[in-house]
């Protein structure tokens, strides 16, 4: 089928080397579910886009959609459906909550809002099989999920053992295939399996209670585990001290242990805090920034606060634990997860007028606008840690509009406003910038060449805008969305569900390791290793997943 595309103003800054920031009028023409250059055949459906904004759908690099924290969170937060209600002229009539979402409408909001991918960051190995058939009930997104290890028995024993780094390799290599991950994530290094030993706090270098390994020999290990291997996306790190006052000087040391290795520092809000002024909370965003600017091995996503709402869900239990407290409402969940990580759940409300929210609030911004690069910052709120994914457009407006973002400060907590220097920014992002870190910048992060822009050989995922001053009326609804050349979402409203696919890595290891796992799970684990295995024939109804080549990563 050959559909065309006339007369939108195309953004697609991973195809314009110049850098039109307006975007150009041209016509998009998509065969087969794929952009081919503009040819004078006839097409089975023409579009008139009157000049409306049109870019690659968006791609979503951090985004807790599926797994067994998600599960445990929509279970705990019973009143989060209540307060959501089925959404009036949608089609597929999904309501299913804010905060937590289901499975169903989180693919639906997403779709409304123009995102075509998402990724989730933080899948346990003995959680995997649900995961992915969860992520199979999300309609009209391609998915991923980054595999946990660090805190597992398996890995620390072999660090304790001091095993080599080939032995590590081929560790993290049957792991990323037997679960069906994109990459890897760390949460915590070494903290979660700490907390088992009465731990309650890690900082980098400090040596785990049992096992006497330390957060900075785990990072250091995977990080090159993960270059050699040839994975394209590096470390997704979520790094030590989450929330804690004088965590800045942990997160700076951490991009020095990179060495000029590729890492990915998520939800860096959380980790941007000192501890200056009366009450030992501050923001160190200008610092960690300027070290992220002068670093170009480092990416980051921000992890944004948004008021309102939400449940914090984390494997981090060493920081849900210390949180739980602050439940709101009072109730929450923590738990182990075989000998693989924890879950911890914990309902929360961030406030415009307690200080400590309104600073996390000014923190995220400052970092969003004092970071320079925008290929290396990406657009996230943690869903649902720091907020829903479904406030983005909001979030989109307070970057792109300084006059909106003063007058929504000017609001918060007076003596927050005292400690964050976000009035005196007066940079507001372009649209072509919010194209690439929504679009183009995590495409290139992730390995997805046919995604991300709007070139010849790209997948026809695209997002069509109008054009609105008010840039979150402009973000919250959409005029057309296509995936893979099927219209999915017109004036804002889902008109057909299409089944997306399940991005994974297969790289190159020494399958000798086989052996080793086979004991392991025999004697440790309970269950056979080739019943943990994930195989392709699971993966979306039998459809199996897109394999993605681990070559040519520069170190």
């Amino acid at each position: 089928m050959r559909i065309r595309l006339k007369g939108g103003r195309v953004l697609d800054p991973a195809n314009d080397e110049n850098g039109v920031a307006a975007g150009r009028a041209r016509d998009i023409e998509i065969h087969d579910g794929r952009i081919v250059a503009p040819t004078d055949l006839k097409a089975d459906a023409e579009y008139d886009l009157g000049g409306d904004v049109v870019m690659a759908g968006g791609i979503d690099l951090h985004s807790h959609i599926a797994g067994g924290k998600m599960n445990l969170a929509r279970l705990l937060m019973q009143e989060d459906r209540r307060t959501w209600p089925e959404l009036p002229g949608n089609f597929c009539g999904c309501g299913g909550g804010r905060a937590v979402p289901t499975a169903h409408a989180t693919g639906c909001r997403y779709a409304e809002l123009g995102y075509t991918t998402v990724f989730e960051p933080a899948m346990v190995g003995a959680n995997a099989r649900g995961a992915h058939l969860e992520m199979a009930d999300i309609p009209n997104l391609d998915t991923g999920a980054y595999l946990v290890l660090g805190n597992d028995d398996f890995f620390q024993r072999l660090l304790a053992a001091g095993a080599g780094q080939e032995q590590v390799n081929a560790y993290v290599g049957w792991m990323l295939e037997a679960t069906q991950a994109f990459a890897i994530k760390i949460v915590n290094p070494g903290g979660i399996n700490a907390f088992k030993f009465n731990a309650r706090k890690m900082d980098l270098d400090e040596a785990n209670p049992h096992y006497g390994v330390t957060p900075r020999k785990v990072l250091t290990t995977l990080i090159r585990a993960v270059t050699e291997l040839g994975i394209p996306h590096p470390i997704h790190l979520h790094g030590c001290n989450l929330g804690v006052p004088g965590n800045d000087e942990t997160t700076l040391a951490t991009i020095a242990a990179a060495e000029g290795r590729r890492l990915h520092l998520t939800h860096l809000q959380f980790h941007s805090y000192g501890t200056e002024g009366d009450k030992r909370f501050s923001s160190s965003a200008a610092r960690i920034a300027e070290l992220v600017n002068a670093n170009p091995n480092i990416s980051v996503d921000v992890g944004q606060v948004m008021f309102g709402q939400t449940v914090t869900a984390s494997a981090d239990y060493m920081s849900q634990y210390r949180n739980r407290a602050l439940a709101s409402p009072s109730k929450s969940i923590g738990m182990d997860i075989e000998l693989d990580a924890a879950c911890g759940v914990v309902p929360f409300e961030y406030r415009d007028r307690n200080f400590v929210n309104a600073l996390q609030w000014a923190i995220g911004l400052e970092l969003f606008l004092l970071v320079e690069d925008p290929w290396r910052i990406f657009l996230t709120t943690d869903h649902p840690n720091g907020g829903p994914f479904t406030t983005y457009p909001h979030l989109i407006r307070l970057l792109m509009d300084r006059d909106f973002r003063n007058a929504q400060l000017a609001t918060l907590n007076k003596v927050a406003q005292k400690h964050t220097m976000l009035a005196e920014i007066r940079r507001e992002y372009s649209l072509e910038e919010i194209a690439i870190l929504t679009r183009a910048a995590p495409a290139r992060i992730l390995g997805l060449k046919d995604k991300g822009h709007l070139g010849p050989g790209a997948v026809a995922d695209i997002a069509v805008h109008k054009e609105d001053a008010d840039r979150e009326a402009m973000f919250s609804t959409t005029r057309f969305v296509f995936k893979n050349g099927r219209l999915i979402v017109k004036d804002g409203v889902v008109v057909e569900l299409a089944q997306g696919t399940t991005h994974v890595v297969r790289p190159e290891f020494d399958r000798a390791i086989q052996k080793d796992m086979d004991r392991w799970f025999d004697e440790a684990v309970g269950l056979k290793a080739q019943h943990f295995r994930v195989a392709d024939g699971e993966l979306r109804g039998g459809a199996g997943p897109t394999v993605l080549n681990c070559q040519g990563v520069v170190p």
